[in-house]
């Protein structure tokens, strides 16, 4: 037992083990994994900076060169003369997204809410989505045939 105890491999609970550590750990080594990570922040701060302002010299330098006889646009390109828009065929840019948007949905919503005639040649009509649901729970839903009665049906001349 006194062998194994000087090896440090004993063979049961240590009696004067206390359940923690009796020194705490040193500060040096905190401190300079701070410094550490601090510098290796900074490099990468200025090798990033680096890429970026080489992306741009060689973007600059690269450049088409513009025509002196072309305009040059000035002011947000999304702005749109009404007069000069209807000149472009359908689909066209839209002008203003939100409101354009907010039209459709409520012509889609004016739609699904409203009677009117989808084909009036062929008598279709559309009716309300609350009307539609009453309806189809009066009538219930259109059964198909089964496939007995169809091969019954056939079979008669």
């Amino acid at each position: 037992m006194a062998d194994t105890k000087q090896h440090g491999h004993a063979s049961g609970p240590d009696p004067n083990d206390q359940g923690f550590e009796l020194q705490d750990i040193g500060s040096g080594g905190v401190i300079a994994f701070f410094i550490t990570l601090l510098v290796i922040v900074a490099l990468a701060n200025v090798v990033i900076r680096g890429i970026y302002k080489g992306l741009d010299y060689y973007s600059r330098t690269h450049q088409e060169v513009v025509s002196p006889m072309m305009a040059v646009p000035t002011g947000d390109m999304r702005d749109v003369n009404p007069q000069e828009a209807q000149k472009f065929p359908e689909p066209r840019l839209e002008t203003n997204e939100r409101l354009e948007i907010n039209d459709f949905r409520l012509k889609e919503e004016q739609t699904l809410h409203s009677y009117g005639w989808v084909d009036k040649d062929a008598g279709a009509v559309r009716i309300p989505i609350e009307r539609a649901m009453q309806l189809t729970a009066q009538r219930g839903l259109p059964v198909r045939p089964q496939a007995a009665e169809t091969a019954a049906t056939a079979a008669k001349p």
